[in-house]
């Protein structure tokens, strides 16, 4: 299990390149990584809601099974886990992404993965050339690497945080059990992240804000980047 340090101070992981970047839109576009139950999700549909954003999750597959005529568990089949077990099972609940086949090994109606990857990625794109957005995973913040608005976040917890969060929201799931989906979550995410933009998932470096929500909890560090977004739109 990768180790995250706690970042009190937003600005000690904030990359000091994006100002130049971010300043030359006057959109606002915001991909969020996070580990599961980190309240990444949360965060992101908070700031959604306060800056009157579109929310783009898992909503996205069907968008995308739309703009490309595909039936949209052509998109599930690589977007949720394949293997059907206990962990399996709830990981399809929570709406985790797949490594079922990120390789051109698989087919899904003829399509390889790499091919409904780069329809789900027009997708992302053209709704961010349409509306302020905020995307949660799905490689968003790799796939608008070439846009000027984005800024880009990676939520991360405590273990026992993010096994109580867990269990309170699925009581019959042991710690143990609640252990195990964490494990299998961080695999598939860094894997299929890594997989498709060459870079770390949850490495600093791989974003433009990295912040551990166990220091103030989800809520309060929902307040403080929208703090932080306030302060950074006036640089704009």
């Amino acid at each position: 299990m990768q180790n995250y340090k706690k970042n009190i101070n937003f600005a000690i992981c904030f990359n000091e390149f994006s100002y130049y970047n971010f300043q030359k839109s006057d959109k606002m576009i915001i991909n969020i990584g996070r580990q599961l139950a980190s309240g990444g999700k949360t965060i992101g549909s908070i700031i959604a809601k306060h800056f009157d954003m579109s929310y783009y999750d898992k909503d996205l597959l069907s968008i995308a099974a739309n703009e490309s005529g595909l039936k949209t568990d052509v998109f599930e089949r690589v977007d949720e886990q394949a293997n059907k077990g206990f962990v399996g099972s709830f990981m399809n609940f929570a709406g985790i992404g797949s490594l079922a086949s990120f390789t051109s090994v698989g087919y899904n109606n003829g399509l390889t993965n790499e091919e409904l990857f780069r329809i789900q990625s027009e997708v992302i794109q053209k709704l961010a050339s349409e509306h302020d957005s905020v995307f949660i995973g799905r490689c968003a913040d790799y796939v608008l690497r070439s846009r000027t608005d984005c800024l880009n976040i990676f939520f991360c917890a405590d273990l026992q945080a993010r096994i109580d969060r867990i269990r309170r929201n699925h009581s019959e799931i042991s710690e143990k059990e609640a252990i195990s989906i964490i494990e299998h979550s961080d695999k598939i995410r860094s894997e299929y992240y890594n997989f498709y933009t060459n870079k770390k998932w949850g490495m600093s470096t791989s974003y433009h804000l990295c912040i551990n929500t166990s220091v103030l909890g989800v809520e309060q560090t929902a307040q403080q980047v929208i703090e932080f977004i306030n302060l950074y739109k006036t640089k704009l």
